[in-house]
């Protein structure tokens, strides 16, 4: 109740706990306690109507008329929240009373309870005590039983075995007298395995007796070897039975009945007999006509003469065949052999040693070193090849009876026991074949080579020429590249067939080495070939050196043949640059050859890789000698002819003009024009034939003979201050030129004999000046100066002594 001093226009106003209960919201109860008191508020915010306009001026109502009646509603309120909180925590107090009686409760209960599962669980302890004991009591009992069950089989089958045993012991041979057990088809398995156990204990108390008697026991008993014989021959004729029935049962398809025979059979020496007799029956292996047909499908229409490819297209058929018929072999060996991995190994080992044993040895027929097959058919190669073939199609088809199966069979070791007698002398047929290749080839050289020769020495006959060798008569980059096949294709069959590296870098290197001796004898020879007609240009040239006192027909006459003789000569000049040049070009085939193909071979060895670099090296070296000579050939051939160019176009005139005073001629004199039209021409092919060292060191060594030929030229000559112009003209022209050679040391002597020709231009009395200028060009000088024509007039001499006094 609202107590006496609250207004009296306040409600009476009731809280209950039921209202804070669920989701309690703050602001839906305070909206119950003032919705009575403010109704206007409501309905104006449900209606959304503005706000009544203000009251007239001099009215002063209150802000908030209900401000009295919602205070003491408040405070109301506020008083009966109180009370609720009592009322709560009252019953907080009786609920706590409550918890904690009942929980002293629970805690006496539990602890009853767990006194009782404590007995409880002592008597499971006991009671899996007793059933353990009970347990292993039964088990030991069972045991002695199973031991005991176990004896007494024993017992009755000893009881058996020895009523059997006296029976094989009775009377030798007689096998008439034998328990129903041993002619019953139906338990032919039991009869094996009792024969052989009676087999296995006669045959050991006959080992025991005689070891006795050995020692001399004269007591001791016959044994029973009555009955090992009577049981060996009972136990062969069993197996036979059994063979037979399974022979039998082969021919019908009957996996059933083989697989019996066979499961019976595996207890007569593990079985061995049954599957070799099984491998030994198969038709591949007594079918004459199939033996006689493989040859046919690997040779194919061509017969003995067939080739390489031929054969390998045939091994590739014949081999595929041999494994499908393994493949189905193998079925039926996993169908009825007990042990199937064993069959599979004896069966693969009878595949390679007589089926492709017999192919390899029609097809493999080794040529005797000492007198080798002709070229014409086929030669060693193509043994070799027949050889690598067969190799290689063997290899792939020991790889595919192994992925079919071939229990713990060695197919790798068995297949390089096929090949062992060929790869023995492998390398020494190798080296054979490339020899024989190399001599026909260079016979095949030579016979073109002889008949070009007769053609074009007829025709040159006819013209009243003679004929020159031709570049491709000497030297040919592509044969090289045939030595170079040849090589690769053994170097190939060696890698095909050994795998040892010390075995292929020790092959590999033999190979190569027949291949270095063929590219240095080759060139070589071609070489030798382009320096003989070098030297035939040279007797030529001598032949037809023209005298000084010979008439003048004569005389023209030997120029004419000087002038043949040159021709041919700058002809041998350039055959043999073409021939360096093909030297070159086939040095580097080489040299590449080695580093693509035989390094990665001998690198693995040690010391095999320098060991071959070496051999290159001295085959190389070989062939540089040979370059080395008829280069110093060729330059005597250039330095003979500008030689006579000289001789012959150089004329005294050219330096001493008559008509001195005349105006100087600026030109080059004729000798000069010809000698370096000469050089241009015919050192044109040296530019392009050589490269780096070889045609800096050739260039330079001809331009040292060219200046040493010009200088001992001049000195024959007397020269006036014109003709000393015209000199430094020629010398201009020749040091030009030898700028094309890229030696800064030839430069250097030609332009210092262009300061010498100063000597024959100066006045005299201006020749000490030249000296002081260049000092190093003194002692030619002093010899130039002598050549001036008016050495004697002007007194030179005298000049010349006093240069040398100081």
């Amino acid at each position: 109740m609202p107590p006496a001093n609250d207004p009296p226009a306040a409600l009476p106003l009731t809280l209950d706990l039921e209202d804070f209960k669920g989701d309690f919201s703050f602001d839906a109860l305070f909206g119950d306690l003032v919705d009575e008191l403010l109704p206007e508020f409501r309905a104006d915010d449900a209606a959304g109507v503005p706000p009544p306009p203000p009251p007239l001026l001099g009215a002063a109502p209150p802000v908030f008329p209900a401000v009295d009646e919602l205070l003491g509603l408040f405070k109301h309120s506020c008083k009966e929240l109180v009370d609720l909180r009592r009322q709560i925590d009252k019953r907080l107090q009786n609920l706590k009373k409550e918890v904690a009686t009942q929980d002293a409760k629970h805690r006496k209960t539990l602890g009853e309870l767990e006194k009782g599962v404590d007995g409880l669980f002592d008597s499971f302890a006991r009671l899996d005590s007793r059933i353990s004991s009970v347990g292993q009591t039964a088990a030991k009992i069972g045991d002695h039983l199973q031991s005991a069950e176990s004896q007494r089989e024993t017992a009755s089958q000893t009881i058996d075995l020895i009523k059997y045993l006296m029976e094989f012991n009775s009377t030798p041979g007689d096998l008439m007298e034998l328990s129903p057990l041993f002619s019953d088809d139906s338990r032919v398995a039991e009869a094996a395995s009792i024969a052989q156990k009676l087999r296995s204990f006669a045959e050991e108390d006959v080992g025991r007796h005689g070891v006795v008697s050995a020692v001399g026991s004269a007591n001791a008993s016959r044994g029973l070897e009555v009955a090992v014989a009577n049981l060996q021959e009972y136990c062969n004729e069993l197996e036979n039975r059994l063979l037979s029935r399974f022979d039998t049962a082969s021919q019908r398809r009957e996996l059933s009945t083989m697989a019996e025979c066979a499961k019976i059979l595996s207890q007569f020496n593990r079985g061995t007999s049954a599957m070799q007799h099984y491998v030994a029956t198969r038709p591949m292996f007594i079918d004459v006509e199939i033996m006689n047909t493989d040859i046919q499908v690997v040779l194919g229409d061509d017969g003995p003469e067939a080739d390489s490819s031929t054969i390998e297209e045939g091994l590739s058929i014949l081999y595929k065949e041999i494994a499908d018929t393994v493949r189905k072999e193998a079925t039926t060996i996993m169908a009825v052999f007990p042990s199937p991995n064993e069959v599979m190994s004896i069966l693969v080992q009878r595949v390679l040693e007589q089926r492709v044993t017999a192919i390899l040895d029609k097809l493999l027929i080794r040529p005797s070193l000492a007198s080798l097959p002709p070229i014409e058919e086929g030669g060693l190669l193509h043994y070799l090849r027949v050889l690598a073939v067969a190799y290689d199609k063997t290899k792939e088809l020991a790889k595919e009876l192994q992925s079919i199966g071939c229990g713990d069979l060695d197919i790798e070791g068995l297949t390089e026991s096929i090949y062992v007698c060929h790869k023995d002398e492998y390398t020494e047929f190798e080296q054979a074949s490339v020899r024989q290749l190399y001599q026909s080839k260079i016979a095949e050289l030579r016979a073109e080579a002889k008949q070009q020769s007769d053609s074009t020495g007829s025709i040159g006959r006819a013209k009243g020429a003679s004929a020159t060798t031709s570049p491709q008569q000497l030297l040919s980059v592509t044969v090289v590249n045939e030595f170079v096949r040849w090589n690769e294709e053994a170097i190939s069959r060696c890698t095909l067939l050994f795998s040892q590296p010390t075995t292929v870098a020790t092959n590999v290197r033999s190979i190569f080495a027949c291949l270095l001796d063929q590219v240095s004898q080759y060139l070589t020879e071609g070489l030798d070939r382009a320096r003989e007609s070098l030297n035939e240009a040279a007797v030529m040239r001598d032949k037809y050196g023209i005298g000084t006192s010979v008439s003048r027909r004569l005389a023209a006459a030997a120029a004419s043949a000087a002038e043949a003789a040159a021709a041919q000569g700058e002809s041998s000049f350039r055959s043999f640059m073409i021939a360096v040049q093909r030297c070159a070009s086939s040095v580097a085939i080489l040299q590449q050859y080695f580093s693509n193909t035989i390094s990665r071979l001998l690198l693995p060895v040690d010391g095999a890789h320098p060991a071959a670099c070496e051999d290159m090296g001295s085959a190389v070296s070989v062939v540089e000698a040979a370059a080395h000579k008829g280069l110093l050939q060729c330059i005597d051939t250039v330095m003979c002819e500008v030689e006579r160019l000289l001789s012959s176009e150089q004329k005294a005139t050219d330096y001493r003009s008559p008509d001195d005073g005349a105006a100087p001629d600026h030109r080059p004199t004729n000798a000069c024009i010809r000698i370096v039209a000469y050089l241009s021409r015919v050192l044109e092919v040296a530019f392009s034939a050589l490269e780096g060292l070889n045609k800096q060191s050739f260039l330079t060594e001809l331009g040292n003979r060219l200046h040493k030929g010009l200088l001992n030229h001049w000195q024959k000559f007397t020269f006036s201050p014109s003709g000393g112009l015209r000199l430094k003209r020629d010398i201009t022209e020749y040091g030009e030129f030898v700028r094309s050679f890229n030696a800064p040391s030839i430069d250097e002597k030609f332009e210092l004999l262009g300061i010498m020709a100063n000597v024959f231009i100066v006045a005299p009395e201006s020749l000490v000046s030249l000296f002081e200028g260049s000092p190093s060009i003194r002692k030619d000088a002093l010899r130039f100066i002598q050549l001036r024509d008016d050495y004697k007039t002007a007194k030179i001499a005298s000049m010349l002594n006093s240069i040398m006094s100081e």
